[in-house]
């Protein structure tokens, strides 16, 4: 069968140092299906004073276009934790989008299309100390009062989970 190069929409480059692991085709893929391909690139997924709510006074957009985009968005999270927060914040929408909640994934899809070489490298010889970060906002969603948190898991420098 020889060396894993690519599974699942998971792209491998193995060498003597270490895996380099992406989704790469897969970003192009997604761009190519959401018909993004020529957009303008973004230097981050989601803008720092954004602020995303029920809006009940947008207009509403095709439910299955934007639960497919988020499904999409979702599987890259695998190997993207770098857009982990901005998609799971527009999940929370998935029952009635609107045109701002489509704006938002949009605008994730325009920072792929500047990073979609990004990925995970894994050195072969590094010394295995596992570390893990977690971070809470208290009652910060303005909707719900709900807690947002966020975990992850380092083997070394290297991002596991």
């Amino acid at each position: 069968m020889g060396e894993l190069s690519f599974f699942l929409g998971l792209q491998f480059q193995q060498s003597k140092d270490g895996i380099f692991l992406s989704q790469s085709k897969y970003c192009k893929e997604i761009l190519k299906k959401f018909e993004m391909e020529q957009c303008k690139e973004t230097t981050t997924p989601m803008p720092t004073s954004c602020y995303m709510d029920v809006d009940a006074t947008g207009i509403a957009v095709y439910q299955s276009k934007y639960r497919g985009l988020i499904g999409s968005l979702l599987y890259l999270t695998a190997i993207r934790s770098d857009i982990m927060f901005a998609v799971c914040l527009c999940v929370r929408f998935q029952s009635n989008p609107k045109e701002s909640h489509l704006k938002a994934a949009k605008r994730i899809l325009k920072y792929l299309k500047g990073t979609s070489t990004v990925g995970l490298w894994y050195p072969s010889h590094s010394p295995v100390h596992l570390v893990g970060y977690f971070d809470s906002d208290f009652a910060g969603c303005k909707l719900d009062r709900k807690s947002t948190s966020g975990i992850c898991h380092l083997l070394d420098s290297n991002l596991i989970s």
